[in-house]
């Protein structure tokens, strides 16, 4: 019996020895593998920035979205500025009302970053709207003078309001005059930087950025969204292709650069009418008209059809939690992750879920 126990001792303080040698050459191993992976470039995801635009014509509603997102936005452009007939800049009677409680809010929640967003379109002087008019942008930028000229309106606007910077939404920009737009947006830069303003500048999915002269030192917003719309038949506003496409061409621009999606849909008529429809009007449609939408796989978008009052077919298409979080991977996985998102202003509560876990 003893020669038994001092066999079991053996085997046990054997199995321990073997379990002290074991855990040594692994405790080597890992020292090892520390000393080479101090030599080894470490890959990390950059911390993805998320801005939105607020509109004059939906800041209330923009607001309520902005207060539940919270922290959870980085930086807050406005929807603001536009032109009168004197090529001058023109703010609505409803941002004029809007901002002080825009800027009072965005004070409280602590968002340091509101940019003012400019946008080409002009307002005679009977209160009609020219959208994205290319001659004002040529008048703007023809010459040294009156760039000049602009840029110290820009400026000034942007100091006795109190914002951050500017962005310039400029489109459909003639192909003789972006020569001048890029001299235009290198002066406003110099100007705008020496005075610790930002620029951010927003850019067409058309744009030849590969044979732009861009400047270095502002932040570039490409547009995704716009596959389409008022422009077109029923169809989603983006797909993975057009995201895809975006990104490898973003990769041409220098600095700083974001790629902005487009939140709700539309609503084509039969009789050709379309309507724009933010996310919670698209949902209210589904209810009201018991349709059941689809969602198609290529856009992550939902789409349904049905009949009006007056039996007109109206087919709609738009974007819900689901579609962001698609669109916002597929342009994770071509290395864009920062997003800029049109517009704040009824968002449904999945997608401000989405946005602020």
């Amino acid at each position: 019996m003893p020669r038994k126990r001092r066999t079991r001792n053996g085997i046990a303080v054997a199995a321990v020895l073997s379990l002290v040698i074991l855990g040594a050459i692994l405790i080597s191993i890992v020292k090892k593998d520390n000393i080479y992976m101090k030599d080894m470039p470490m890959t990390k995801t950059p911390e993805p920035k998320l801005s939105a635009w607020i509109t004059d014509w939906q800041w209330e509603s923009g607001l309520e979205d902005l207060q539940q997102l919270g922290d959870h936005i980085d930086s807050l452009q406005l929807f603001a500025a536009y032109f009168n007939d004197q090529d001058k800049l023109y703010f609505t009677e409803k941002m004029i009302e809007g901002m002080p409680q825009i800027l009072v809010t965005t004070g409280n929640n602590g968002l340091a970053d509101v940019t003012l967003t400019v946008v080409n379109d002009r307002f005679d002087s009977q209160g009609k709207v020219v959208q994205k008019d290319p001659n004002l942008v040529t008048r703007l930028v023809s010459s040294k003078t009156s760039r000049t000229q602009h840029i110290d309106e820009l400026v000034e606007t942007v100091n006795n309001y109190g914002f951050g910077g500017l962005e310039i939404d400029y489109e459909q920009i003639s192909d003789k005059d972006w020569k001048n737009v890029c001299l235009f947006y290198k002066e406003l830069y110099q100007r705008l930087h020496a005075s610790g303003k930002t620029l951010r500048i927003v850019l067409e999915p058309k744009a030849k950025v590969g044979s732009l002269p861009l400047p270095k030192g502002p932040v570039y917003v490409m547009m995704a969204y716009n596959l389409y719309g008022t422009h077109s038949g029923p169809g989603p506003k983006a797909d993975n292709a057009l995201i895809t496409d975006l990104a490898k061409k973003m990769k041409k621009l220098p600095g700083n650069h974001m790629i902005a999606l487009s939140l709700g849909g539309f609503d084509w008529s039969a009789n050709g009418e379309v309507k724009a429809l933010t996310e919670k009007q698209a949902s209210m449609l589904v209810q009201s008209t018991l349709s059941i939408p689809a969602r198609d796989k290529k856009s992550g978008s939902l789409y349904y059809k049905y009949k009006d009052e007056n039996g007109t077919q109206h087919t709609v298409w738009y974007a819900d939690n689901e579609t962001l979080t698609q669109w916002m991977n597929v342009a994770a996985k071509a290395g864009i992750y920062n997003i800029a998102l049109w517009r704040l202003g009824e968002i449904g509560e999945g997608t401000l879920q989405t946005l602020s876990p």
